[in-house]
Protein backbone atom coordinates (compact mmCIF):
# COMPACT_ATOMS: atom_id res chain seq x y z
CA UNK A 1 0.00 0.00 0.00
CA UNK A 2 1.18 3.39 -1.10
CA UNK A 3 0.11 6.60 0.68
CA UNK A 4 0.64 9.89 -1.16
CA UNK A 5 0.66 12.78 1.02
CA UNK A 6 0.05 16.62 -0.74
CA UNK A 7 2.41 18.69 0.69
CA UNK A 8 1.09 22.85 1.21
CA UNK A 9 2.31 25.47 -1.30
CA UNK A 10 4.67 27.00 -0.71
CA UNK A 11 7.23 24.38 1.56
CA UNK A 12 8.02 27.61 3.76
CA UNK A 13 4.60 27.56 5.38
CA UNK A 14 5.11 23.67 6.32
CA UNK A 15 3.85 23.71 10.07
CA UNK A 16 2.53 27.06 10.14
CA UNK A 17 6.03 28.52 10.36
CA UNK A 18 6.58 31.78 7.96
CA UNK A 19 9.59 32.46 5.98
CA UNK A 20 13.18 30.56 6.11
CA UNK A 21 12.65 27.47 8.03
CA UNK A 22 16.25 26.19 7.26
CA UNK A 23 19.00 27.07 9.24
CA UNK A 24 22.63 27.43 7.57
CA UNK A 25 26.11 28.15 9.33
CA UNK A 26 29.56 28.19 8.19
CA UNK A 27 31.82 27.64 10.99
CA UNK A 28 34.45 30.25 9.25
CA UNK A 29 31.83 33.49 9.26
CA UNK A 30 30.91 32.55 13.39
CA UNK A 31 32.83 34.27 16.45
CA UNK A 32 35.25 32.71 18.14
CA UNK A 33 33.48 31.11 20.93
CA UNK A 34 34.82 31.52 24.37
CA UNK A 35 36.07 28.46 26.16
CA UNK A 36 38.52 27.45 29.66
CA UNK A 37 40.35 25.31 27.05
CA UNK A 38 42.40 28.61 24.99
CA UNK A 39 41.77 27.01 21.48
CA UNK A 40 39.17 28.25 18.27
CA UNK A 41 35.77 26.77 19.14
CA UNK A 42 32.23 27.57 17.25
CA UNK A 43 29.39 27.12 18.22
CA UNK A 44 27.48 26.01 15.93
CA UNK A 45 24.22 24.61 17.32
CA UNK A 46 23.34 26.15 21.10
CA UNK A 47 20.08 25.22 21.76
CA UNK A 48 18.51 23.62 25.07
CA UNK A 49 18.21 20.27 24.27
CA UNK A 50 21.75 20.23 22.18
CA UNK A 51 25.52 21.48 21.80
CA UNK A 52 27.61 21.06 18.90
CA UNK A 53 30.58 22.86 18.70
CA UNK A 54 33.57 22.63 16.14
CA UNK A 55 36.91 22.51 17.42
CA UNK A 56 40.01 23.74 15.56
CA UNK A 57 43.20 22.84 17.34
CA UNK A 58 46.35 23.80 15.49
CA UNK A 59 49.85 21.82 16.11
CA UNK A 60 50.40 21.11 19.48
CA UNK A 61 47.26 22.68 20.76
CA UNK A 62 45.02 20.69 23.42
CA UNK A 63 41.73 20.47 25.61
CA UNK A 64 42.47 20.62 28.91
CA UNK A 65 40.78 17.55 30.89
CA UNK A 66 37.25 17.86 31.59
CA UNK A 67 34.04 16.13 32.60
CA UNK A 68 30.48 16.51 31.06
CA UNK A 69 27.48 15.84 32.74
CA UNK A 70 25.76 14.25 29.32
CA UNK A 71 27.26 12.07 26.69
CA UNK A 72 29.67 13.40 24.57
CA UNK A 73 30.43 12.22 20.82
CA UNK A 74 33.50 13.64 18.22
CA UNK A 75 33.32 13.30 14.93
CA UNK A 76 37.09 13.91 13.16
CA UNK A 77 36.29 16.55 10.72
CA UNK A 78 40.23 17.06 9.40
CA UNK A 79 43.92 15.17 11.14
CA UNK A 80 44.47 12.47 13.67
CA UNK A 81 43.82 13.86 17.20
CA UNK A 82 44.53 12.01 19.97
CA UNK A 83 41.44 11.43 22.50
CA UNK A 84 41.38 10.30 25.74
CA UNK A 85 38.22 8.96 27.69
CA UNK A 86 38.94 7.79 31.06
CA UNK A 87 42.15 6.12 31.21
CA UNK A 88 42.31 5.23 27.51
CA UNK A 89 44.18 7.50 25.10
CA UNK A 90 43.97 6.39 21.29
CA UNK A 91 45.09 8.36 18.31
CA UNK A 92 42.58 8.58 15.85
CA UNK A 93 41.79 9.88 12.29
CA UNK A 94 39.33 11.69 9.49
CA UNK A 95 36.25 10.37 9.68
CA UNK A 96 36.17 8.39 13.19
CA UNK A 97 33.58 9.03 15.33
CA UNK A 98 34.11 8.52 19.26
CA UNK A 99 31.74 8.25 22.18
CA UNK A 100 32.69 9.51 25.89
CA UNK A 101 29.95 8.99 28.65
CA UNK A 102 28.65 11.52 30.58
CA UNK A 103 30.38 11.97 34.04
CA UNK A 104 34.24 10.54 32.44
CA UNK A 105 37.53 12.87 32.00
CA UNK A 106 38.16 13.17 28.64
CA UNK A 107 40.04 15.43 26.36
CA UNK A 108 41.34 16.04 22.33
CA UNK A 109 45.04 16.46 22.20
CA UNK A 110 46.98 17.93 18.82
CA UNK A 111 49.93 16.22 18.80
CA UNK A 112 51.20 16.16 15.15
CA UNK A 113 52.58 19.19 13.33
CA UNK A 114 48.90 19.48 11.06
CA UNK A 115 46.35 21.35 11.93
CA UNK A 116 42.88 19.17 13.42
CA UNK A 117 38.96 19.79 13.15
CA UNK A 118 36.91 17.84 14.87
CA UNK A 119 32.90 17.87 16.03
CA UNK A 120 31.76 17.79 19.39
CA UNK A 121 28.29 17.25 19.98
CA UNK A 122 26.45 16.81 23.00
CA UNK A 123 23.00 15.31 21.99
CA UNK A 124 20.49 13.53 23.76
CA UNK A 125 18.58 10.65 21.92
CA UNK A 126 15.13 11.79 20.69
CA UNK A 127 11.86 10.69 22.31
CA UNK A 128 9.29 10.81 19.81
CA UNK A 129 9.23 9.03 16.40
CA UNK A 130 10.33 10.57 12.93
CA UNK A 131 6.91 10.92 10.60
CA UNK A 132 7.78 10.31 7.24
CA UNK A 133 6.18 12.39 4.59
Amino acid sequence: MIICVSLPAPFANWGGKKGRIMKIRNYKELEIAQTPHGINAYKLYDKDHALIMHLHLKAGESLKPHITPVDVTFYVLEGSPTIMVGEEKVQVKKDDIIESPKDIVHCIYNETDKDVRVLVMKLPKPTAKTIMV
